[in-house]
């Protein structure tokens, strides 16, 4: 069993009353399932629900787990018109729960876990999520992230260079063994690097179905969740991801892939028909070096699955499931190779 790590709730009540305006206690907490990084609970209070999410404690990869990071970017979004929730305060002391956490608003909506979208009614209502996540996507990257503050959220140069040293990084930090298929994938990644083509835009870096909050009656998103992995970077990194899940097998975690799937009887776009859509929405004529941008989506996706497993190992992952997940790096990486081989 992971550690558990018990929050104060009185503490907890008496700094928040200090620090967001007409918040006022008692509260109750409640951890929300789903998600394997940063706890993320319900607190319901006297003024109303909120939701908080929090570092994990315990030692943690450097630069990981940047709940600070979401807060800025969920704080400059507020005037766009990308949907997110308002966040109200950010806590750096990690002496008030014992890591570092933030406060923003509850969205009552709703969260679809599988990709088939088996709990839609209709084939249009699917279509319409479908693109309303197209069409959040090219919204949110068609930001100006220096008119919303963000010219330094990201670092100068190649993007994919970038993640890809860092990835590979991370992936050798928490290896628990070998897995060949990896090392075959990191070294073609590394020897197809696509040139840098100038596009910079803001990412969201985790950019996937369940991770859009929609409205109970309606297939409108009313919250994009998760900005942790959010940087400046290269907007063929958040659609090849997404466009990942089409390609995936379903029960691999809480990513439930479409593979071998009819996606035609249940009004759900082919690859090809939402990336032209996309293509057609962002004003571009088509997507050069497919295959590198889907390779390298399952690498890094496997990269985070390794960092959860080790967690699991030192007993601080926020998911009770996490250390099943270190089966699924291998199985990705082997997909990843699959895209290659299919496209060469």
């Amino acid at each position: 069993m992971p550690h558990t790590f018990p929050i104060d709730n009185d503490q907890l009540s008496a700094y928040l009353q200090q620090h967001v305006e007409g918040f006022q206690g008692p509260i109750t907490l409640e951890k929300f399932s789903g998600g394997q990084s940063n706890p993320t609970y319900k607190l319901t209070a006297k003024s109303g629900v909120y939701v908080l999410r929090r570092q994990p404690p315990g030692k943690l990869l450097k630069s990981a787990h940047a709940v600070d990071r979401e807060y800025r970017v969920l704080d400059a979004l507020k005037y766009t018109d990308v949907p997110v929730a308002k966040v109200y305060h950010l806590c750096e002391d990690t002496h008030v729960i014992g890591s570092m956490f933030y406060l923003m608003e509850y969205c009552d909506g709703k969260v679809f876990w599988s990709a088939s979208l088996a709990d839609v009614d209709t084939n249009e209502h699917r279509a319409a999520m479908y693109d309303a996540m197209n069409k959040t996507l090219a919204t949110l990257h068609s930001v100006d992230v220096d008119a919303v503050g963000l010219t330094d959220y990201g670092k100068a140069g190649n993007y994919f260079e970038r993640q890809l040293g860092r990835w590979t990084s991370q992936y050798r930090l928490t290896e628990l063994q070998t897995i060949p298929a990896m090392d075959v994938l990191i070294q073609w990644l590394e020897d197809n690097l696509p040139q840098d083509d100038g596009r910079v835009c803001l990412v969201h870096g985790d950019f996937r179905l369940d991770n859009m909050m929609f409205a109970k009656d309606s297939p409108e998103i009313i919250a994009v969740l998760d900005w942790e992995l959010s940087t400046l970077g290269h907007p063929f990194a958040d659609l090849a991801y997404q466009c990942m899940q089409l390609r995936m097998p379903a029960g691999m975690g809480t990513i439930d892939g479409l593979k071998d799937v009819d996606r035609d009887s249940l009004g759900i776009p082919s690859e090809a028909d939402y990336v032209a859509q996309y293509c057609q929405r962002m004003g571009i004529e088509r997507i050069d070096n497919w295959a590198f941008y889907l390779a390298f989506s399952f690498f890094r996706l496997a990269a985070i699955a390794q960092g959860v497993a080790k967690r699991a190992t030192e007993g601080n992952a926020s998911n009770e499931h996490a250390n099943k997940v270190g089966s699924f790096v291998a199985p990705l990486a082997q997909m990843a190779l699959q895209v290659i081989n299919t496209a060469e």
